[in-house]
């Protein structure tokens, strides 16, 4: 098999350097690597240039979305890898995920600070639009050692058939970051195409390294793309139907921002989202009782999510979608 391996970048020049690193050394070598510049000013570019990488200098912050959409147009291999600048990928994880038949795989992403914690395996979301990587935070174990078909792939560290793209378009450039890969993940739904989780691949991600986890611009992002998440891909009527969860999770998640300080960009977010809600487009052709059973499949893993988020939102909508 042929790859191409797209890493947007804005900055973080040694951590890209160690993803370039990891790239040598796999098994299953990718036949181009295209680094997509969104304004990097501290040589990243420069360094990548030099190790061989094809630069594409998107001339400003585009945001990940619309790099990533300029290395899918731009790559010529039959497989895709999109990658974080802050990466590093176990030597053979490009051969495992290629053994795959679904359209798509990711593995196991690690914690480069904690190894022995989950960053990410594979993407849920709930009828209230608030998704969650599975396994985030939490120890490494049994659970998450094991395979299996998934709906949507972080695209923190993932390989795609380039034919997907033909079939379901690309990432939703409004979006910007966060939030348009579980929409992506949505759109091959629809439309029947499975990937896999193949957690004998592993990955470290360093997670977070271009803002932070609760960077005023995060939050807000966020905030405002759980909002376009559910008028893109949620119906009138199970919008309508499941208007109480989704009152519950949007303001339960409110609530964590705010204890972390960041209540004003979430407030932003929200705001944002909603007068732009028409401008967000809409997937069309959903099958309601198809989403209706995604949503029911993915809060049963979220039952197992840590924390008083998820345990508030189960108490207060009872969960299991209808």
């Amino acid at each position: 098999m042929t790859i191409s391996a797209v890493v947007p970048v804005w900055n973080g020049r040694e951590l890209l350097e160690r993803l370039l690193d990891s790239l040598d050394k796999q098994t299953e070598r990718a036949g181009e690597v295209l680094v997509l510049d969104n304004g990097s000013t501290d040589g990243a570019p420069e360094m990548a240039r030099a190790r061989g990488a094809r630069v594409i200098a998107m001339g400003r912050n585009a945001g990940f979305a619309a790099a990533v959409n300029r290395g899918i147009r731009e790559a010529a291999g039959e497989w895709i890898a999109v990658l974080n600048s802050d990466v590093e990928l176990a030597p053979d994880y490009f051969a495992l995920l290629g053994r795959s038949e679904g359209w798509f795989a990711t593995g196991k992403i690690l914690s480069a600070s904690e190894p022995d914690r989950i960053d990410g395996t594979f993407d849920v979301v709930c009828r209230g639009g608030v998704a969650w990587r599975v396994g985030n935070r939490c120890a490494d174990g049994p659970a998450y050692s094991v395979g299996r078909k998934i709906f949507s792939a972080p695209w923190t560290a993932a390989l795609f058939r380039a034919a997907l793209f033909e079939r379901v378009g690309y990432l939703e450039e409004r979006f910007e970051s966060y939030y348009e890969d579980v929409d992506f993940g949505l759109r091959c739904t629809r439309l029947g195409l499975e990937g896999h989780y193949v957690p004998e691949a592993v990955a470290w991600h360093q997670g977070s390294a271009t803002l932070g986890r609760w960077h005023a611009d995060t939050v807000r992002r966020i905030a405002r793309n759980q909002v376009w998440l559910v008028m893109r891909n949620y119906p009138g009527p199970l919008r309508r139907r499941w208007s109480w969860p989704i009152i519950v999770a949007q303001v339960l998640w409110g609530a964590v921002a705010m204890r972390h300080g960041a209540g004003w960009a979430w407030i932003r977010g929200k705001r944002e989202g909603w007068r732009e809600r028409a401008a967000a487009g809409a997937t069309p052709n959903w099958n309601e009782k198809l989403l209706a059973a995604v949503c029911r499949d993915n809060e049963r893993i979220m039952r197992n999510a840590p924390g008083l988020f998820w345990r508030m939102y189960f108490l207060l909508t009872g969960g299991g979608a209808e």
